[in-house]
């Protein structure tokens, strides 16, 4: 069965919260090393993938450019992948405890402008029509295809650390979980 690899990006300049200018960060020094390790890790793979897709969001778009290099393709935009969409009426001060409060539910229990279930599975579908692919992604959007994969509701299944690969195999359209990537020591909000 075909494989897919989900990356999450490497250290941001500055996270939700930090009440910094730049809505869309990139990568921190430490941040570009960490994509730079992960590119070669994914090229050692003796499933090495074939082609780069990657979140809209710069930190995404920084983190696939070492492995795009690598594999001399382009990495190509996929919106499916990007970070889960908050509500329009929250404030900056609001985002990081409604993620928080998003984490201990189901996906069904999001409350928002969209139904998070359809979101969760319009992630999933997107990570399987990549099957061979590499995907540079986001933390909920990892949690997102793993919820799908597993059949269980919960939002969170894991916390991945920057650059984790979360594995997964793709089988008549459906995603299966193989292995998660390094989990993360700290919180990620």
């Amino acid at each position: 069965m075909p494989r897919v690899y989900m990356i999450r990006h490497g250290k941001p300049a500055s996270t939700w919260g930090d009440h910094v200018s730049d809505a869309d960060p990139g990568l921190d020094l430490q941040g570009r090393e960490q994509a730079k390790h992960a590119a070669d890790a994914l090229f050692a793979l003796p499933e090495r993938p074939t082609a780069v897709f990657t979140s809209p969001l710069r930190r995404c778009r920084e983190t696939a450019t070492p492995f795009a290099k690598l594999l001399g393709v382009e990495a190509i935009v996929e919106p499916a992948v990007s970070e889960i969409p908050t509500p329009k009426n929250l404030t900056e001060a609001e985002r990081g405890p409604w993620l928080r409060a998003a984490f201990t539910g189901a996906w069904t229990d999001i409350k928002g402008d969209i139904d998070y279930g359809q979101w969760r599975d319009r992630v999933a579908e997107a990570v399987a029509r990549h099957a061979g692919g590499a995907i540079f992604s986001h933390f909920v959007a990892i949690n997102a295809a793993i919820s799908a994969a597993t059949g269980k509701p919960d939002v969170r299944h894991f916390q991945p650390n920057h650059c984790a690969i979360t594995v997964f195999e793709v089988e008549d359209g459906q995603l299966k979980l193989i292995e998660l990537g390094e989990s993360a020591t700290t919180q990620v909000l």
